[in-house]
């Protein structure tokens, strides 16, 4: 197995960051048939595949504040106000996902799109480990 760690500058709002291109980068220089994994070492946020550029990335934030609103609800309580809610999302959107890679590219569908969804306004880098198993 091969891995490499990439920064992702998340900010200091909610974001849906696109690293497709980057985890492209990493399959192509691999060469090869396999699986990429994507995973985000932190308790506050997670990797979605989804279309990214047609506002469904702002229709998923929308959704996560619907779903988990950043009030003073959370037990979880530290750090700015609904911090709590960041700590539930990975619930909802796991800190992983697994692309299958034939050839060196990644066979996602037409419009999909590997993002770094985080919710967390007071973690302002995040790491993203891409690991590849060849067959």
């Amino acid at each position: 197995m091969r891995s490499e760690i990439i920064s992702v500058a998340s900010g200091s709002r909610e974001t849906v960051h696109d690293i497709t291109a980057e985890c492209s980068d990493f399959v192509r220089a691999q060469g090869e048939d396999g699986l990429l994994h994507v995973f985000v070492p932190h308790a506050t946020a997670g990797v979605a595949l989804l279309e990214l550029g047609s506002g469904s990335d702002d229709d998923l934030l929308a959704a996560l504040r619907d779903l988990l609103p950043a009030d003073d609800r959370w037990r979880h309580a530290h750090g700015s106000r609904g911090h709590g809610r960041s700590h539930v999302m990975p619930a909802l959107i796991p800190p992983y996902a697994t692309i299958p890679v034939l050839g060196g590219r990644m066979a996602l569908g037409t419009w999909q799109s590997i993002a770094l969804v985080d919710l967390n306004v007071d973690n302002r880098q995040r790491q993203v480990r891409l690991s590849f198993l060849s067959d």
